[in-house]
């Protein structure tokens, strides 16, 4: 082991800017892949009603869809703002 590297710091650093660089995006793009309806909401054949006919549970499952991307969109906005507020106070 050397001195003058602190293997400590660096293994935090790549560790945080794999679930930073990498992961909200990620966390972002599962939130809109959720807000997609289930079946094709404005798909192709959406407008002329020839599309996939919505079955019982699809207002359901739009509403847990809806949530569940709200609750990504939510960490997706909650580390940006620990982001910011980290760079502000200077560490």
């Amino acid at each position: 082991m050397s001195s003058w590297i602190d293997l400590g710091a660096v293994w935090r650093i790549v560790v945080v800017g794999l679930l930073a660089g990498a992961g909200l995006p990620a966390l972002f793009a599962v939130g809109l892949r959720l807000l997609a309806a289930p079946g094709g909401g404005a798909g192709p054949g959406a407008a002329s009603g020839t599309g996939s006919a919505s079955g019982a549970g699809s207002g359901a499952a739009r509403a847990v869809g809806t949530g569940a991307a709200g609750l990504c969109f939510a960490a997706v906005l909650a580390g940006i703002g620990w982001g910011i507020f980290t760079i502000v106070n200077g560490g």
